[in-house]
């Protein structure tokens, strides 16, 4: 890996940090109770964003380059994303409100997959019309 893609990765996942705690941190401001909205709301997201830049890839034809996939996927999707918060997130809930921490990972899982597969298919329906 040359220095370019290592200095891009670090610029994107700062800023995907920083997105994260800006959206978590305001959607949990107006959400009430003990549900994670912040961080569910900023995994879904990245997911979104992740299938749309896919079917943006897929649908031109063309290789982004591994510069802009490592910059883009891992540098701010993955700093903007948070496995592990979600996986802390489900132990604390699981400890007091075990039904609201598998409602919380059935949610992320399956929200996550629904969400790349709507971005995918919506910029691949958006190109192809």
């Amino acid at each position: 890996m040359d220095m370019i893609t290592i200095i891009g990765v670090m610029l994107g996942g700062a800023l995907g940090g920083m997105l994260r705690l800006w959206i978590g941190s305001s959607v949990s401001r107006y959400a009430s109770g003990v549900f994670p909205w912040g961080t569910l709301t900023v995994n879904l997201t990245a997911a979104l964003m992740m299938g749309a830049a896919f079917g943006i890839w897929q649908a031109s034809g063309e290789n982004p380059g591994a510069l802009v996939w490592a910059v883009m996927a891992a540098g701010l999707l993955g700093g903007y994303s948070t496995v592990s918060t979600l996986s802390l997130q489900v132990l604390r809930l699981w400890t007091y409100h075990p039904v609201l921490a598998i409602v919380y990972l059935v949610a992320s899982l399956g929200g996550g997959l629904a969400m790349i597969a709507g971005g995918h298919l919506g910029i691949m329906a958006a190109i192809t019309t």
